[in-house]
C-alpha cells in the first residue's frame, strides 16, 4: 500500500528527500576525510619530522653535552635556528625570517622539494667547501620580490640563493607564511656574528637508526638525562599521535558544522512531511472508512517517508564520497602531509545511520497525527478538528530528538559538558527563530492592516494562512544567515584583537636582540630616521631554582605538587623596573620594590594561580650561575593584547643591572616605505637586532584567519545550500494549493501583475525577517564571544552584514517567483486541468 501510494506523491517525496543529502554528504565527506588524513599520517609517519628522533634544546650546547648527542647515533643532523633580518640587496626587501644553519643529511624521510632540484646537493655539499650558499622559503621570494639566483644577506654575510624550497617535511603552507626560513649552511654560522649573549636560539639534532630499532625504548632509557639537560624529544609516534590528534579535533568541529546543515534539512523534512500530511488526509480517512487501523495507516507513510530518507542517504553519501576528493585541495595549506583520497565505507555507515535516525525523528512528528484521523474524516472539512490537543508521544519524539542531537555531539567531541552546550546552543536558536517566526504570524493577524491596498493584504495574509511558509523559512534561512553572519563577525574580532594595538600613537615597530654596548648606537640610529623611543627595556634571561627553599629537582618528583612542569624547567625573561605600564594593573600588595628583608619582585595575576603561590613566598632564580633569592610582594593583571614588553615576572632596580642582557626598544613608523628604509639601514649597522613590523604581522594573520575562514565558509556553504533546498521543496510542496489560489484569482479578474506582486511581496517580508533574524542572533552570539571570551570591544560593521540581508532575500524572493511561473504564463483552464 505504501508503494501504491506513492505513485502520485514521488516527485513531492523526492523533495522530502532532497533535503537531507546535503548535511549527510558533508557528514560523509568530512568523516571519510578524517580517515584518509589519519591513514595517511600513520603511512607517512616518518616525514611527519624527517628522523626517526630530534632532540631540541634552548640552552647552549656545552663540549660535554655536544660529546652525549654526537654518540647517540652516527647518522646525525644538527640544526641551529633563530629569528634575524635578512636583506635582499638587489630588490632591497628585508624581513624578520627565520634562519636555520643546517649540517647533514637531513630530512631522512620525506623530500625536501626545491626549485631547481639539485639545490639541495649544492647546498649540503657547502658545509664541507665553506661556500655560502642558501636555500629560501618559496614565501619569502615572493613577498620580498627576490629569486633564486639573487643573494641574501645574513648577518654579516652575503648569501647566493642557490634555490627556492617549495616544501620541507612536516611543514605547511600556513607556517611558512607565518614564519619563512632561510637555510644556511652550518659551519658559517659563526661567521655571520648573529649568536650574541642572550640570543634566543633552538637547538636541533635530527637522528636516523638502523631499521627495527626500537626508539621509544632508547628514548626511556636516556630520559632522566635529557631532562637534566634540558633537552626534550620527539619521536615519529608522538609527532603522529600530535598530528593526528590536531587534526581530530579539526575533523570534530567541522563535523558539528556539517550536522547543523543535517539538522537544518530534517526541519525541511519536518515541513514538508507536515503538508503531504495535510494533503493526504483524505487519503487516510477513506482507507479508514475501508478498515484500516490508525496505526496501518501511520505505518503506511512512515513506511514512505523512510524509504525516502534511506534513499535520501545513500544519495547523501554517494555525494559525500566525491566531495572529499576536493577536501585535500580546500586543506593543503594546513595539511603535513599528501592525502590519499578512497572511499571510507566506514564513514559512509556512519553518515547513512546518523542521517536516516535524524530524519526519521524528525519525520515522525507530523506524522503522528494521521493515528488520529477518524473516519467521519471523510464528512467533515476542517482537518484540526481530528489533531487538537497534545499527543504525548510528540514529546516523546522530542525527547529522542535531543537525545540524538546530544549523542552525536558526544560521540564526536567526547566531551558531555561540551556536547550538552552545543546541544543547548542548537535549541536555543531554534527556539528564537521559531519564537520571531510566530510572533511575526501573530502580530500580523492581530494588526492586519485592513485599510491597505489588496494586493498588499492578501500578501500579508499569506504569511499566516492555512499552508503558510513563515515558521520553516525564518527557520531554514535564518540559521544559514546566522551561520554566514557570525563567521564573518569572529573573523572580524579575531583581527580587531591585534588592530587596537596598532591604534593611535602606540608602538608598532620592536627591536630586540639589542646588545649593552649597542644600546646607545641604535637610540641614535632610531632617532636618525626621526623615529620616537616609545620604551626602551632591559631583559635578562634566567632559569627558576628553588621555590620556598625546596629545588626545581625536588618539586617535579614530587608527584603530590601540582606545579605545571613548564614553569620550572622554561627560561624565563624579565625586566627590572619599580613602576607598572600602560598596560598593567595593580591587583595586590605593591609594585616591585627593595627594603631591608629582600627584593620584592610582581608577577603576573595567573602565573601566581598556576603556581600555587601567595604574596610572601619566595623564588630564587639562577641568573648564569648566580642565585638571586626574591620575594612575592604584589600581582599585576596584565593586558598580553597590547604591543608593549609584557612580563611575567618584574623585579626591582638595583638588582639585575649588572647581570648579562639585552634589550628591547619600541618605536613607531608611519608608513611601509619608512620602515623599509629604516630596517635595511638596521640591518646593515646592527645584524643581530632584529625587528618586528607589527604592519606586517597584521598582514600575516589577515592571510592565516582568511584560509581557517574559508575552510569553514566551505563547509557552512553546506548549510546555505540546504536552507535554499529546504525554500525551494517548502514552496513546491505547497505549490498545488497556490496554484488554486492563484487560479481563482485570475478567475476573479486578478491580472498577472497583480499576482506577481503579491508572490514577490509575500516572499520579500519572508526573505527579509528570516535573514535579519538570522542577523540579530549572530550579532547577540558575537558579542557574547567578544565580552566572555576575546575580552575585546564589540563593534560590528554593518555593511557587509546588510549585504547577506540583501543576497538571502534577493534568493528567496527569486525562487518564490520561479515556483510560481506556471501560473503566470498559462491560461487558468489549462492549470487546472494539468494539476487534475
Amino acid at each position: 500500500m505504501a508503494w501504491r501510494d506513492s505513485r502520485r506523491s514521488r516527485q513531492r517525496l523526492l523533495l522530502f528527500m532532497s533535503a537531507i543529502v546535503l548535511g549527510i554528504a558533508a557528514l560523509v565527506a568530512i568523516n571519510s576525510f578524517g580517515d584518509n588524513l589519519s591513514r595517511s599520517v600513520d603511512e607517512q609517519a616518518r616525514e611527519l619530522i624527517g628522523a626517526d628522533l630530534v632532540l631540541t634544546t634552548n640552552k647552549e650546547v656545552t663540549p660535554k653535552t655536544e660529546l652525549f648527542l654526537a654518540g647517540i647515533s652516527p647518522e646525525r643532523s644538527r640544526e641551529a635556528a633563530f629569528p634575524s633580518m635578512v636583506l635582499f640587496p638587489r630588490s632591497g626587501g628585508v624581513r624578520l625570517a627565520q634562519v636555520k644553519a643546517l649540517q647533514g643529511k637531513f630530512p631522512y624521510y620525506g623530500d625536501w622539494e626545491t626549485q631547481p632540484a639539485d639545490a639541495v646537493a649544492q647546498f649540503r655539499k657547502a658545509n664541507q667547501t665553506h661556500q655560502r650558499i642558501a636555500l629560501v622559503d618559496d614565501a619569502l621570494l615572493v613577498q620580498l620580490n627576490a629569486k633564486p639566483g639573487d643573494s641574501v644577506k645574513v648577518g654579516k654575510l652575503l648569501f647566493y640563493v642557490a634555490g627556492r624550497v617549495m616544501k620541507t617535511p612536516g611543514q605547511t603552507a600556513v607556517t611558512t607564511t607565518v614564519a619563512p626560513t632561510v637555510f644556511i649552511p652550518h659551519a658559517l654560522l659563526p661567521e655571520t656574528d648573529l649568536l650574541q649573549r642572550g640570543s634566543r636560539v633552538t637547538y636541533r639534532s635530527y637522528y636516523q637508526f638502523a631499521p627495527g630499532t626500537d626508539v621509544e625504548k632508547f628514548v626511556k632509557s636516556i630520559e632522566s638525562r635529557l631532562d637534566k639537560l634540558g633537552i626534550n624529544s620527539d619521536t615519529v609516534t608522538e609527532r603522529k599521535e600530535q598530528t593526528g590528534r590536531a587534526f581530530a579535533d579539526l575533523t570534530k568541529f567541522l563535523n558539528l558544522v556539517a550536522f547543523v546543515a543535517l539538522l537544518l534539512g530534517c526541519v525541511g523534512v519536518a515541513s514538508a512531511v507536515h503538508l503531504y500530511v495535510k494533503e493526504k488526509v483524505a487519503s487516510v480517512a477513506v482507507l479508514r472508512c475501508l478498515g484500516a487501523s490508525g496505526r496501518q495507516a501511520f505505518l503506511i507513510y512512515l513506511i514512505q517517508t523512510s524509504l525516502m530518507g534511506f534513499l535520501g542517504a545513500l544519495i547523501g553519501a554517494l555525494l559525500g564520497s566525491v566531495v572529499q576528493l576536493v577536501l585535500p585541495m580546500v586543506f593543503q595549506s594546513f595539511l603535513p602531509v599528501d592525502v590519499v583520497t578512497t572511499v571510507s565505507w566506514k564513514a559512509v555507515a556512519q553518515g547513512v545511520g546518523a542521517g536516516l535516525i535524524i530524519a526519521i525523528l524528525f519525520a515522525l512528528l507530523p506524522l503522528l497525527v494521521i493515528r488520529k484521523i477518524a473516519p467521519l474524516r471523510t464528512l467533515r472539512s476542517s482537518y484540526d478538528e481530528d489533531v487538537t490537543g497534545r499527543d504525548p508521544l510528540q514529546w516523546v519524539v522530542y525527547g529522542l530528538i535531543a537525545v540524538s542531537i546530544f549523542g552525536f555531539a558526544y560521540w564526536q567531541i567526547r566531551d558531555w559538558k561540551t556536547a550538552i552546550s552545543f546541544t543547548a546552543g542548537l535549541a536555543f536558536a531554534f527556539g528564537i527563530l521559531t519564537g520571531i517566526g510566530q510572533l511575526l504570524m501573530v502580530l500580523v493577524r492581530r494588526f492586519f492592516p485592513v485599510s491597505w491596498s489588496y494586493i498588499w493584504r492578501q500578501s500579508l495574509a499569506n504569511l499566516y494562512r492555512p499552508h503558510n511558509q513563515t515558521l520553516i523559512l525564518v527557520i531554514s534561512i535564518g540559521l544559514g544567515a546566522f551561520l554566514i553572519a557570525t563567521l564573518y563577525l569572529t573573523q572580524t574580532l579575531l583581527l580587531s584583537r591585534v588592530q587596537l594595538s596598532a591604534s593611535g600613537n602606540q608602538a608598532n615597530m620592536v627591536l630586540f636582540d639589542i646588545q649593552n654596548e649597542q644600546k646607545a648606537g641604535v637610540q641614535q640610529l632610531v632617532k636618525s630616521h626621526h623615529l620616537p623611543v616609545v620604551q626602551n627595556v632591559p631583559v635578562v634571561t634566567m632559569r627558576l631554582a628553588e621555590i620556598n627553599g625546596r629545588g626545581v629537582e625536588a618539586i617535579q618528583k614530587d608527584t603530590s605538587a601540582k606545579i605545571p612542569d613548564w614553569a620550572l624547567t622554561r627560561e624565563y625573561r624579565v625586566t627590572y623596573r619599580d613602576t607598572l605600564i600602560a598596560s598593567e594593573k595593580l591587583t595586590d600588595g605593591k609594585p616591585p620594590y627593595t627594603d631591608h628583608q629582600g627584593a620584592y619582585i610582581s608577577v603576573e595575576k595567573g602565573y601566581l594561580e598556576r603556581m600555587k603561590l601567595k604574596l610572601g613566598d619566595t623564588l630564587t632564580f639562577n641568573v648564569q650561575g648566580a642565585l638571586i633569592p626574591t620575594i612575592v610582594g604584589g600581582t599585576r593583571e596584565v593586558d598580553w593584547n597590547r604591543v608593549q614588553t609584557n612580563f611575567l615576572i618584574v623585579f626591582p632596580t638595583g638588582l639585575l643591572e649588572q647581570a648579562p642582557q639585552f634589550h628591547v626598544l619600541m618605536t613607531r613608523v608611519e608608513n611601509t616605505q619608512q620602515s623599509a628604509q629604516f630596517q635595511r639601514d638596521l640591518v646593515a649597522r646592527y645584524p643581530n637586532v632584529s625587528a618586528i613590523d607589527l604592519g606586517l604581522i597584521l598582514k600575516t594573520i589577515d592571510e592565516v584567519l582568511e584560509k581557517v575562514s574559508f575552510v569553514i565558509r566551505f563547509m557552512a556553504l553546506f548549510s546555505i545550500i540546504t536552507g535554499l533546498l529546504v525554500l525551494s521543496s517548502s514552496v513546491i510542496i505547497s505549490k498545488y494549493q497556490r496554484i488554486q489560489e492563484s487560479v481563482l484569482l485570475r478567475t476573479l479578474g486578478a491580472n498577472r501583475r497583480q499576482i506577481l506582486l503579491i508572490t514577490l511581496i509575500e516572499y520579500l517580508f519572508l526573505g527579509l525577517l528570516a535573514a535579519l533574524s538570522g542577523i540579530v542572533l549572530s550579532l547577540f552570539g558575537t558579542w557574547g564571544l567578544a565580552y566572555f571570551v576575546f575580552d575585546v570591544p564589540f563593534t560590528p560593521n554593518f555593511l557587509p552584514l546588510l549585504a547577506v540581508v540583501g543576497i538571502v532575500t534577493s534568493l528567496t524572493i527569486l525562487i518564490g517567483l520561479f515556483n510560481s511561473r506556471g501560473v503566470l504564463v498559462r491560461p487558468p483552464l489549462e492549470v487546472l486541468r494539468a494539476e487534475g
